[in-house]
């Protein structure tokens, strides 16, 4: 059962959300197969990322391990790296922000926790020239997007890359 309180309400209000480091990438794997077991990336490729976009790569966390993450980084309109695969290098021709992955642990769920960092990942965004974010919603998450300001862009250029996330995926974008 999700908590349905505030961030203020819920029972692990002493959580906020912080720079990741490597030192959390054991907890963000651990989150990521309990958040997306049909689509699993492993360590490797969350500390590619981080390596790669620090500033885009953030936990959910306090005295305890990491209850959440979302990692994001600059990336081209209508693509999308595959699942679980290391990339070299921020595309040159990148033009917006993409969110690569928002999970929570399932203790944290329900609480609120993940408006604060969109909107977050928003501001950092605009403040860094980015006209918009760009993700791939999975899991029937298109509505819960949909309520963080995301819409659904149909492209046929994502329709084959779409194919490994799983029938529901979804492209979508939020322009800022």
């Amino acid at each position: 059962m999700e908590f349905q309180g505030g961030p203020a309400e819920h029972p692990l209000s002493r959580l906020d959300w912080r720079p990741m480091t490597t030192a959390d990438l054991d907890a963000v794997e651990e989150i990521a197969v309990l958040g997306f077991p049909d689509h699993f990336e492993g360590r490797d490729c969350f500390a590619n990322r981080l390596a790669l976009n620090p500033g885009g790569c953030f936990v959910l966390a306090g005295d305890e391990e990491p209850k959440g993450y979302l990692v994001a980084y600059p990336w081209r309109s209508n693509d999308t790296p595959a699942l679980n695969t290391l990339i070299e290098a921020i595309p040159d021709d990148a033009d917006l922000m993409y969110l690569h992955d928002l999970a929570l642990h399932p203790e944290a769920r329900g609480g609120g926790w993940s408006r604060p960092i969109v909107e977050r990942l928003a501001e950092n965004a605009v403040r860094d020239g980015w006209p918009a974010l760009a993700l791939v919603a999975v899991n029937e998450a298109a509505p819960f997007w949909e309520r963080h300001g995301f819409v659904v862009v149909e492209s046929a250029a994502m329709r084959a890359k779409l194919a490994s996330y799983g029938p529901d995926a979804r492209y979508m974008i939020r322009r800022l």
